[in-house]
């Protein structure tokens, strides 16, 4: 019966210890993302019951994401939420498409946030990114300056810097600073359901997942770039757009104010007021590209042969500058003592003369020389 009492007993401690690790565990976060403790915001509840942003509508498998409630100080209480995606250009194009979504005169869209690396203000919540991580910070009510102020640098200060930066091609848009604020990015485009809107012409666009997409607005007119992985891809997309365009026109359909390939890129402008401020836009954008090999580089022989090329011609150059310095010096020397010479001279042949009736040659006065004066100069006659 004792035996039995004390079997009971070790059972009953274990479940009860099974039974508190159990909520325990349930009471932490899953993915370990949000900490217990923000600065002086603490963890009051788990992420059950939760509204969450449902990252799947617009991506099939982020890594993690979590959500829980914070309480500060003050009383208020806010709902944090965090989604690390695998990439940091997938939490700048869900930032980009949230505040897209959310486009209102209420929204202020900051792409250099003092938080993170870019962000947005809501009516009633604040979004950035920072890395591979987006967060949003909600709440029932206006989220008020000083609790956003004071919780949000406790946030950033967990994420990994990442990059540091927004993708490159958000940089290429017509002046970019401004442009970028409500631009709109698109990683790994394969189709434009994630846009709000269609256009005939970006249906015959066909890049399988190796596109990027930006999106940008001036004043009327939507203008969008389209950055091919390989220029073969960008070739065949341009040939079929360049068709669709004239298909539309034929048909009398809405069609490109204007369109252009620039290197990878193809260039559209929507909806212009006229035809020469859609082709002003199209001009300001520069393709840039930067090739890295992920082994060996097959040109490398000829990059050599091309760098040797190039230093030889250098070498020969700088030799020839150096002669042609040279004798430009030693002629000017030897004109310049030449004239010093010539001058010398002038001035002696002219000072000969102010003592001479000859000027300046010797003079042979012959009329003076007779047998009295110096017989034995002169000549004497031949027998």
């Amino acid at each position: 019966m004792r035996l039995f009492k004390n079997v009971f007993s070790v059972i009953l401690l274990l479940s009860s210890v099974g039974s508190i690790c159990a909520d325990t565990t349930e009471s932490k976060p899953s993915a370990g993302l949000l900490p217990a403790r923000l600065g002086n915001f603490r963890q009051v509840s788990p992420r059950d019951g939760l509204y969450t942003l449902a990252p799947n509508r617009f991506f099939s498998k982020p890594e993690a994401d979590e959500a829980a409630y914070f309480i500060g100080k003050n009383g208020k209480r806010v709902a944090v939420e965090i989604i690390r995606f695998r990439q940091d250009t997938e939490a700048y194009e869900f930032l980009s498409l949230m505040a897209f979504q959310e486009a209102s005169p209420l929204v202020r869209y900051e792409t250099n946030s003092q938080h993170g690396t870019a962000g947005y203000i809501g009516q009633f919540d604040f979004c950035f990114f920072k890395g591979r991580h987006f967060v949003r910070v909600n709440s029932l009510n206006p989220i008020d300056a000083a609790t956003r102020d004071a919780l949000v640098p406790e946030l950033a200060a967990i994420l990994d810097n990442g990059e540091g930066d927004i993708p490159p091609l958000v940089k290429h848009l017509p002046n970019a600073e401004e442009a970028q604020k409500t631009a709109v990015y698109l990683h790994s485009l394969s189709d434009f359901s994630k846009l709000s809107f269609s256009s005939n012409v970006l249906s015959a666009i066909d890049a399988g997942g190796n596109a990027d997409l930006v999106l940008a607005n001036y004043g009327p007119s939507k203008f969008i770039i389209v950055e091919f992985n390989t220029p073969q891809l960008a070739a065949d997309n341009d040939r079929r757009i360049i068709a669709r365009i004239q298909e539309l026109w034929k048909l009398g359909q809405p069609a490109p104010s204007a369109y252009r390939r620039v290197g990878n890129y193809s260039v559209f402008v929507l909806d212009a007021p006229d035809e020469q401020t859609a082709k002003q836009l199209i001009d300001q954008v520069k393709y840039e590209q930067v090739v890295q090999w992920l082994g060996e580089n097959p040109n490398i022989l000829k990059e050599a042969q091309k760098r040797y090329v190039n230093t030889t011609l250098g070498v020969l150059v700088t030799v020839l500058k150096a002669s042609g310095y040279a004798l430009i010096t030693c002629l000017g020397m030897g004109g310049l003592i030449g004239g010093l010479l010539f001058s010398y001279r002038r001035s002696q042949q002219k000072a000969t003369a102010a003592y001479s009736d000859a000027g300046g040659m010797l003079r042979l006065n012959l009329d003076e020389m007779t047998a009295e004066t110096n017989p034995s100069r002169l000549l004497r006659e031949r027998n």
